[in-house]
């Protein structure tokens, strides 16, 4: 899912990165202290789930399990996937440099419209309703993330459309599994400590 550097237009470049940079400053007025150790091992979770991966072209397959991230941190994920892609290009060349802010949104974006649509129904009912809920988020996590994958590709030019198309239907197993990660994930979460998904995660 990283997108490497040289691959987007400069245009598409900037824009993602002052998105990032706004995404970033909203998360980090959000995060409390009791949920740095949270987003701490989010970020870890997002760092070692990456490594895995199979190129495609200007992108790759993997797991990336931001839709948890999302629905556990809300605005909070974009600083702490931004920490997990920066070491990831730093320390592996995952993506790059340049166009880290691009692939801070196009991650964490969809993490944070994942817990605005299904965050406040997961800390409802029971837990195996929530699971559900969880695993609609995960689902959609995913689907945002290779759509705005596909959209930075397409705008940067013609001969990117068919690694865009390549980039969003690679990804439909990748949606199964996160749903069922995170389905998974938010059901141990919603017996063991059901207060991390009524915490207001606005301001």
């Amino acid at each position: 899912m990283h997108i490497v550097d040289g691959a987007l237009s400069n245009p598409v470049v900037i824009g993602g990165a002052v998105a990032a940079v706004g995404g970033i400053a909203m998360g980090l007025k959000s995060l409390d202290l009791d949920r740095i150790p949270t987003a701490g091992v989010l970020s870890a979770s997002f760092f070692v789930a990456s490594l895995i991966h199979v190129p495609i072209g200007p992108s790759s397959v993997h797991l990336i399990l931001n839709g948890l991230a999302g629905l556990l941190l809300g605005w909070a994920a974009f600083p702490a996937l931004f920490v997990g892609l920066l070491l990831q290009a730093v320390f592996f060349g995952f993506g790059g440099l340049t166009v880290l802010g691009i692939n801070t949104v196009n991650i964490a974006l969809p993490a944070v419209l994942a817990w605005m649509l299904f965050g406040g129904l997961i800390g409802r009912g029971s837990p195996v309703q929530g699971a559900i809920w969880g695993a609609a988020g995960g689902a959609f996590a995913i689907a945002t993330t290779t759509a705005l994958v596909a959209v930075s590709l397409a705008l940067s030019g013609d001969e990117f459309i068919p690694a865009a198309k390549l980039v969003f239907f690679a990804h439909i197993p990748v949606m199964c599994i996160e749903a069922l990660l995170t389905g998974f994930a938010v059901l141990l979460a919603r017996r063991v400590k059901p207060e991390l998904f009524l915490k207001d995660r606005t301001a």
